[in-house]
């Protein structure tokens, strides 16, 4: 948890629903990829500081379900995966998966509000400069 204590000024922390949301805080916004376009079901906490909660984009279906004779559901992007790898390693890496239109939500509006910010302070700065 060193990067929550660090220095920098904007930092984003995602993980999904887990241990961390339980052992660290409450997250600032849980979101999912059905939220920005991608079809599929993966709640996502974010933990933010100095940046806003992300705007959903384009809100979709959450994606099929696989229900086993014991009631239970599990989301079929992750049942394809169980099935389709062989070790603990491919396992970890599908599950990590992070969906495309979430990805390009942070990259755009997070990257838009940072040039913002540093744009602000670039021009404050040079506001107060003596000639």
């Amino acid at each position: 948890m060193d990067l929550v204590e660090a220095k920098i000024p904007y930092i984003a922390i995602e993980n999904p629903i887990g241990i961390m949301n339980t052992r660290y805080k409450k997250p600032n916004q849980i979101v999912q990829p059905y939220h920005f376009g991608d079809s599929a079901s993966k709640k996502t906490c974010l933990w933010l500081k100095n940046l806003p909660p992300l705007k959903y984009t384009n809100i979709v279906d959450p994606g099929e379900f696989i229900e086993f004779k014991s009631g239970k559901k599990i989301v079929k992007w992750y049942s394809d995966g169980l099935t389709k790898t062989k070790s603990a390693k491919e396992r970890q890496i599908w599950r990590s998966k992070t969906f495309p239109g979430f990805a390009k939500a942070m990259a755009e509006q997070w990257g838009e509000f940072v040039k913002n910010e540093m744009f602000k302070k670039v021009k404050n700065e040079s506001l107060f400069k003596e000639n």
